[in-house]
């Protein structure tokens, strides 16, 4: 996202906002509910990059080479404790590997390959905590295979974390326009840029549900075939309309 660039060129500042409200259309709710909580509703966000190097050779003599597709492999199965059996399991941590390039034929043994992948989780020290543990394990596992592993980070983005008072006007407001019979509280592991601007400005980031399978609409977020129902839109505009004016009608009374 560009909220970063946006804050860096000072779009909060001349003037400085108050609050902040935001939504984000979500099929993983149904449509006529919404996700409002206090406090972390979206996870921090990084990438990492793991670069083993080893020695390449003929895949019909490994012995001579240092194969550093074995010792990826054992990275990326060995990170899967980390989460198991470093994290308290009262709290929530992922550690995802979503590419894992190497070698360009099938009998030649490569001279690396590179690991990347992902880190969420609420709580900052967690986050740290794990990384040093991803960074550990990596090295390790890669020098008991002969080979080298050099970790580095290529994107960092903040948690979401909603302030009190901003989201219990969005609470209210939600309870007016959809009930708040329909209000949920829960929060997801995804991540979003919004988090750079709630650590300058409070607010409130909501979810508001687009699922509807009688139209078709229930492919979750990035599948080829996501839809949503649009009346979401409506009732999020309304839900973000009626926060916003209680708080210009708070400061004006």
């Amino acid at each position: 996202g560009g909220a970063f660039a946006m804050i860096a060129d000072n779009v909060l500042q001349n003037p400085r906002p108050d609050v902040a409200f935001a939504m984000h259309v979500w099929t993983a709710t149904p449509y006529g509910k919404a996700r409002v909580r206090v406090g972390p509703v979206m996870a921090s966000s990084s990438v990492f990059s793991i670069t083993i190097k080893g020695r390449g050779g003929h895949g019909a003599a490994p012995h001579q080479a240092k194969d550093p597709i074995l010792a990826a492999a054992q990275i990326v199965t060995a990170l899967q404790s980390i989460v198991s059996r470093n994290i308290d399991p009262q709290e929530s941590v992922v550690v995802s590997i979503g590419q894992f390039t190497a070698g360009t034929t099938f009998n030649v043994i490569p001279d690396r390959a590179v690991l990347r992948g992902t880190v969420r989780s609420y709580n900052e020290a967690l986050h740290r905590q794990t990384y040093r543990r991803i960074l550990e394990m990596a090295t390790h596992m890669a020098t008991a295979l002969s080979c080298e592993a050099h970790m580095e980070t290529l994107a960092i983005v903040s948690a979401v974390n909603n302030a009190e008072a901003p989201t219990q006007a969005v609470y209210d407001a939600a309870a007016h326009v959809i009930g708040a019979e329909n209000i949920l509280d829960e929060r997801t592991m995804a991540s979003e840029d919004m988090g750079y601007v709630l650590e300058e400005i409070p607010g409130c980031y909501f979810f508001i549900g687009g699922r509807n399978e009688a139209i078709g609409c229930d492919y979750p977020h990035h599948h080829p075939k996501f839809n949503f129902d649009e009346r979401a839109m409506l009732d999020g505009v309304a839900i973000m309309g009626h926060a916003a004016a209680s708080y210009v009608m708070k400061d004006g009374a």
